[in-house]
């Protein structure tokens, strides 16, 4: 394989083995492919002093870097606008490893050739490379035969790579289709070891779902700081693209003026959603609460039922949808069965089988301790949460959230994520 490293500022020899220059840079294009091809060369020329050469007068990189031309007469290549220069943008960049999501520095660029051409295959983003820029690689080779080990390299496939420069939009694009394919969590971690602007102007580029999905799963720092540099308008998009209870987290950290301007914003079934929420206490039952549940009239059949959990918007919002919860006319609860009791049961089964009024339930304003421990008593996914003076169903506590602040902070990310995430 050939390095970058190897190359800048190694002479530049023409046809006749006349010197032209040092090499300064190489330009690739078509970034967006698993081996982006080298399109030219940046020399440096004591008598003209910087020129571009089209990589196709370049006969060799290495052992060294040859023309296929007398230099009297060079290709020059003139940039469009949309090249990668390898040194300038790409060298000592921090960068994205989309297979073993982490923020990486290069240390150097893997370059290889096919044919006549010579292709960008990957970035080394371990310590031989650093050694390698040092010039120190060959001692490290003879210590390492010494020892009878082999030097070990980290090399990512340029594929696997992901831009965060705010400022490369065309490279950015494509980074973004590949961080996309990403964990939201994995996101999150990266995102929150980068510095504020960094990370705000890389998230713009996210579709609302997107963004919502990672701010989800970001520290309270980032959330506020790329909430805060969106339009308004957009900013509150998001947070209703995000479980009610996260976003009325965000909300609460807010200025009151920020929030209030960003409740205007919403639906009026969201804006409502956030209002209820906001009302309780940050570390109550409300307070974690999610107001997305499935629910089915108690009147119905299970024939019925499963028509309406088909049909029913509420019941298209809740992802988690593990219990299905009865209710009366009045949004009083009659009883709850699991999803796999409602679709294995006889079609003209009536609701009214599941009626149980002692239905484990929590208030409101019970504290979260509470709900985790209802959680664990009772073996639950989720806790219903009922107004203590209407009886009236406001949402569900589901197990992740109960047991937030009751588990230690490595155990936590360990449970499975639910209502949404």
């Amino acid at each position: 394989m050939i390095y970058l490293s190897k190359l800048l500022n190694q002479k530049v020899w023409d046809v006749f083995g006349r010197v032209i220059g040092q090499l300064d840079d190489i330009l690739v294009n078509n970034t967006e492919q698993t081996m982006p091809p080298i399109i030219a060369i940046v020399v440096k020329n004591t008598s003209r002093g910087i020129e571009i050469l089209d990589a196709s007068s370049v006969a060799t990189l290495w052992p060294s870097i040859t023309l296929n031309r007398r230099g009297e007469e060079p290709l020059i290549y003139h940039p469009g606008g949309h090249e990668l220069y390898l040194k300038q943008r790409v060298l000592d960049q921090q960068i994205v490893d989309t297979e073993g999501k982490r923020l990486v520095r290069v240390n150097d660029l893997q370059l290889a050739r096919k044919e006549q051409n010579f292709y960008l295959t990957g970035v080394d983003v371990g310590g031989l490379g650093l050694v390698r820029r040092l010039g120190m690689d060959n001692l490290i080779k003879v210590a390492a035969k010494l020892l009878n080990k082999k030097p070990k390299s980290n090399v990512i496939p340029w594929e696997d790579v992901a831009s965060i420069e705010h400022d490369d939009p065309l490279r950015l694009k494509v980074s973004r289709e590949r961080l996309v394919k990403m964990e939201p969590a994995d996101i999150a971690a990266i995102l929150d070891d980068l510095d504020h602007h960094t990370s705000k102007a890389f998230l713009e580029g996210f579709t609302d779902e997107q963004l919502a999905d990672t701010l989800e799963e970001s520290s309270p720092e980032i959330q506020q700081v790329v909430l805060s540099h969106l339009e308004p308008e957009r900013a509150a998009d998001i947070l209703e693209e995000m479980e009610p209870d996260e976003a009325a987290d965000i909300l609460a950290d807010m200025e009151s003026g920020k929030s209030e301007e960003l409740l205007n914003l919403m639906e009026d079934d969201d804006e409502e959603d956030m209002r209820t929420l906001l009302r309780y206490r940050e570390d109550s039952s409300g307070g974690i609460m999610t107001t997305e549940f499935a629910w089915v009239p108690a009147e119905l059949t299970v024939g019925e039922a499963l028509h309406h959990l088909r049909t029913n918007e509420d019941a298209l919002e809740d992802e988690f949808m593990f219990y299905v919860y009865i209710l009366d006319e009045n949004k009083h609860l009659q009883g709850v069965l699991s999803l796999r009791d409602l679709v294995t049961s006889p079609l003209e089964k009536p609701l009214s089988s599941w009626f149980d009024e002692h239905t484990v339930n929590i208030s409101p304003y019970a504290p979260q301790d509470e709900a985790a421990y209802l959680v664990a008593k009772y073996n639950l996914m989720a806790v219903p949460v009922i107004d203590p003076e209407t009886n009236e169903m406001l949402g569900i506590v589901t197990v992740d959230d109960a047991l937030d602040t009751v588990l230690p902070t490595a155990w936590k990310k360990k449970l499975p994520r639910f209502a949404g995430r």
